[in-house]
This record gives C-alpha cells, structure tokens and sequence, in this order.
C-alpha cells in the first residue's frame, strides 16, 4: 500500500517556460525527500505544460494537472483537494527554495507540534532583482549566493497568536516581534488540516489578503522560523503587475468585504483591534491609490458603486488612526 507524503508543494503554473526549470529543480534538490508536487497546469499556452509533464516522466514525486485558465485562486484550490500531504508548501512558479525548505520547515512543524511554521524570503535578492529589472537587465538567469547555504541550525519561535506578530505594513509600532510582513502564503509550511478548508476566492487578484487572515483567524499553532529560505523573482508580466487598476479595485473590494464579516463574526475585541490597524486600512487606502490612477469615466463610474459599496458594508466604519480618517473622508466625497 502506497503511503502517503509528508509533504505536498502545490505550484500553479501559467506562462512561466523561463522560469519553471528552476523552480522545479529547487524541489527536485530538496535534502527532504518524501514530497509530492502538484503541478497545476493553469492553461499555459507555452512550454510550460510541457516542461512539467518532462519532470513527471522521471519523478513520480511530481505529478501535473491540466486545466482550463481560471487563475491562481483556481490552480491553487485544485492542488488543495489534490493534496496528499501531512503538511502543505505553496511555490509560485516563478520562484525557487532553498535547498533546505522543506528538511527545515518539517522538523519545526514536528518538534513543536505546530499548524504554521513561517519563514523568511531574501529581502536583499529580490531588492537587487528590482534594481537590476529598472536598469535594463533581464534577471531569469541570477541566482543567489545564498540558495545553496547549509544551515546546522535555525532559530524558531513559537507564537502564542500569530495575528499579533503579522502585519501589511512595512513598519508598525504595534505589531509584536518577531514580525511578519505581508500576505504571502507561500511564506509557510501549513498543516493540511488547517487549510484543506479555506479556499483561495476565484476570479481576483490580491487573493492572498483574504486568505492569509482567513488562516490567522483560524489562530494556528506557530513557529516563526529565521531563515531566508524563498527567493521571489520580480516578474513584469505576472497577474498583479499586468492587471488593470479597476480590476484591482474590484479585487480588493472583494477582499475587503468577505475579511472585514470574517473577522466581525469570529474574531475577539483585541484581533478585531488588530486586523482593522494592520490589514483592512492598509487595504482600503491601496483600493483607494487604484481609484485614483483610473483616467476612463465609465471606469471612474463603475469605481464609484464598488466603493459604495465597501463603505455601505461597514469596512470603513472604524479608521485606527489620523491617516485613516483622512480616507474616509476622501471616500466619502468619492462616492457622494
């Protein structure tokens, strides 16, 4: 009979025939071994599909799904049900891992009993790739010095509520060390108990938001691991650098509504404290940046009821601070 892996790395793929390699090899060269990966063919009209089937043929580890495009929220929820694993890894495509992830990430899950166990991604790179891409540099072939780093051993610590240590600021007084910025789901090792169960919304960008604080809520057991063990590659042509700004509007929104009832409904009066300071403004002020880059009138228009929206809902009910205030007041005069 057949075990099942510890661990399933599900990795949505779409149009990245210059990348994948890499990102495939980095699972390949895990010290870890018993893993499957779940590649999600989104209906990539290149190579890609391809390139996947290639690495299938000589490592039943990997397996690929062929699907029509849906998105990423789509690609990523069908690994989920396809997920054997004890534990679950999220990897764009576009992007690799240490050598170490999984070795790493599964023992602290193992040794601390724990839900969550998040790490780090290499600031210092990916600050670099950005500086490279302004200047004209094509980046598909730079790989960090760090990628290949033996670590003997990393420090963890574990988290008696994760949402109090997260934030989507870049800087925040409030938010407890050690810190973690940002809503990347591919910055954890998950138990997949934990999120076998919230699915990632279809159909817009920015899915993470929702989902991340889904899975906070959920108030996981974690350990926060300090180890730069993703490296994420700028990609000018990904879903979020492409997307038109009403698209991102609508997406936020969207994000905005299904969070802020989420954590109305469950969260206690500290969490709500929290989520509302940390995620829902920084969000509804990045909504509100989007708005102002729109130039069509009809977009303007449409813009408009998807804020009415929002504000109606009661998102905006609660501004935690003066700059806050200040766009609900810009709100207010957007939609009057």
């Amino acid at each position: 009979m057949k075990k099942n892996p510890k661990i399933s790395i599900i990795i949505p793929i779409y149009n990245v025939e210059k990348y994948l390699r890499r990102c495939l090899d980095s699972v390949q060269n895990q010290t870890f071994t018993d893993w499957q990966a779940i590649c999600v063919n989104d209906g990539s009209p290149d190579k890609s599909g391809k390139i996947a089937r290639e690495y299938a043929k000589k490592d039943k580890r990997f397996v690929v799904i062929d699907k029509e495009n849906g998105g990423q929220s789509d690609a990523r929820n069908v690994g989920l049900k396809k997920a054997a694993g004890e534990y679950i890894l999220f990897l764009d495509s576009d992007d690799f891992i240490h050598t170490q992830t999984l070795e790493l990430t599964y023992m602290a899950a193992t040794e601390k009993n724990a839900d969550m166990v998040m790490f780090n991604h290499d600031v210092k790179f990916h600050d670099a790739l950005q500086k490279k891409i302004s200047q004209g540099y094509d980046i598909s072939g730079i790989l960090p010095e760090k990628r290949n780093k033996k670590y003997n051993k990393v420090r963890v610590k574990t988290l008696k509520n994760a949402i109090f240590h997260a934030t989507e600021k870049n800087r925040s007084m409030h938010v407890k060390r050690p810190t973690r910025r940002h809503c990347y789901p591919v910055l954890a090792l998950y138990r997949a108990e934990l999120v076998k169960n919230i699915p990632f919304i279809k159909g817009i960008i920015i899915e993470d938001f929702p989902w991340w604080v889904s899975v906070l809520l959920s108030r996981p057991k974690t350990v926060m691991m300090d180890a730069p063990l993703y490296f994420y590659m700028p990609n000018v042509s990904s879903s979020l650098n492409s997307a038109k700004n009403l698209f991102m509007v609508k997406s936020v929104a969207h994000g905005l509504k299904v969070s802020y009832d989420l954590y109305k409904e469950n969260a206690t009066a500290s969490e709500f404290k929290h989520f509302n300071r940390e995620f829902l403004w920084p969000f509804i002020i990045t909504m509100m940046r989007k708005v102002r880059d729109l130039s069509d009138e009809k977009d303007i228009d449409v813009a408009k009821d998807i804020v009415a929206d929002v504000y109606y809902h009661g998102v905006c009910d609660n501004p935690c601070n003066g700059r806050a205030k200040k766009y609900k007041r810009r709100i207010e005069d957007f939609i009057k």
